[in-house]
């Protein structure tokens, strides 16, 4: 059975409860008008980043802090966007998807959070050809919508990461895939310096003698002069060394292709087989690179074991890219300096991990990039942004190669 819209006001629900509503599906005939988007928008005077890759290159990709609002919602549109939404229909945070005016050409045809709400005569007749998908649990749906709907020419993820739907499946499809790169990347870079910071100037201490009410002075690292090494230079690594090179720090970073990168934030960069190098030479290790089958548990016994023993490693990543059993064994046998981790093998992490109770550990709930608009200006980057191209025949934003995973 379709649910008609709520008003809006009616549709605001708390984030737990449109986390885990049931499935259900709704269609769109009707919607509320469309407020105005300008919070959402980057600032107009923020200047374009540059480095040694080709402009063509760098337009391709969207960026929170630096982009500016596209010009294509003028000319001629040469195709329509028949969206369907693999998504929690309560979700807050695609409001803006829901029950405003979509951009000319477009329409949202259905939402639902299995492949069986689609399966109706008025969706299948329409041939849907645009795919929006936020469910955390959307890997198998998204299969079977690709066989169910042939007609699907593009797909778009609400999160930068695509390790929940990644498959053979989507990998091998005809599918263009995008993904919501750029707009996490300036807070989990604040992140990183505060977990820098947090072990730098030893804030565990500060507030042990606080509640201790005891007046102790001891020394503290200074920041500059010390080397961030990057796992994954990607967008949240270059937003971490950008602030990195204000506190005067040195940076190294690592990618898969680093033979014709350079990069004005980033000091020397490795290729996969200089990991442990940089593991060896670095005094914060920032884990920003995505979880794909090559990536997981990348960060062994073995890497760790280059690591000089004043290291932190700091993970913005995945949980997975780190053999957490033997970041553990490390950090409690005093092998490196500590830990910030966002993320963990699994999620919530289980009571009984030691990492609760590691006094050189800095744990954080998986919630360094939840803003209080972060996922619903990554529902208006997939609107204002990459619709006007699609419909418009244009180069979409942030292309993801299925294979590679990111």
């Amino acid at each position: 059975m379709f649910v008609t819209p709520l008003i809006a006001t009616a549709f605001v629900r708390s984030i737990s409860t449109a986390r885990h509503s049931s499935s259900k599906v709704s269609t769109f005939a009707a919607r509320l008008p469309r407020l105005s988007p300008s919070s959402f928008l980057p600032n107009p005077a923020a200047k374009q980043f540059h480095h040694c890759a080709s402009t063509q290159q760098l337009d391709m990709y969207w960026n929170r802090e630096t982009s500016k609002p596209s010009a294509f919602h003028e000319g001629e549109i040469i195709r329509e966007a028949r969206i369907i939404a693999l998504s929690d229909p309560n979700d807050v945070y695609n409001e803006p998807l829901y029950y405003r005016p979509l951009p000319d050409g477009s329409k949202l045809l259905a939402v639902g959070s299995s492949a069986e709400d689609f399966d109706k005569e008025e969706i299948i007749s329409q041939k849907p050809n645009v795919m929006f998908v936020s469910h955390p649990n959307s890997r198998g749906p998204l299969v079977e919508l690709l066989k169910k709907f042939p007609s699907l020419e593009w797909v778009h993820t609400r999160s930068a990461g695509i390790d929940f739907i990644a498959s053979e499946d989507l990998a091998k499809s005809n599918v263009t895939l995008t993904n919501a790169k750029g707009m996490f990347s300036s807070t989990l870079a604040e992140y990183c310096m505060m977990a820098c910071s947090y072990f730098a100037k030893d804030l565990p201490r500060l507030m042990k003698q606080k509640n201790n009410i005891q007046w102790q002075q001891y020394p503290v690292l200074e920041l500059r002069g010390s080397t961030l090494g990057v796992v994954g230079y990607g967008d949240i690594g270059r937003a971490s060394a950008k602030l990195a090179k204000a506190y005067g720090m040195r940076v190294l970073g690592l990618k898969r292709n680093a033979s014709s990168f350079s990069d004005p934030y980033c000091d020397h960069v490795y290729g996969i087989d200089g990991l442990h190098s940089l593991m060896a030479e670095s005094d914060y290790i920032l884990i920003s690179t995505p979880l794909t089958e090559q990536t997981r548990g990348m960060i062994s016994a073995d890497v760790l074991s280059h690591c000089k023993q004043s290291a932190v490693i700091i993970n913005v990543g995945r949980g997975p890219i780190i053999d957490e059993n033997a970041l553990i064994e490390v950090l409690k046998e005093g092998k490196i300096k500590g830990a910030g981790l966002d993320v963990m093998t699994i999620e919530p992490l289980p009571e009984s991990s030691p990492l609760w109770t590691l006094d050189n550990v800095l744990l954080s709930p998986h919630n360094m990039d939840m803003t209080l608009t972060f996922m619903r200006e990554s529902t208006e980057f997939f609107i204002n942004e990459n619709l006007p191209r699609f419909v418009k025949g244009k180069q979409l934003l942030n292309p993801v190669d299925k294979a590679a995973g990111y």
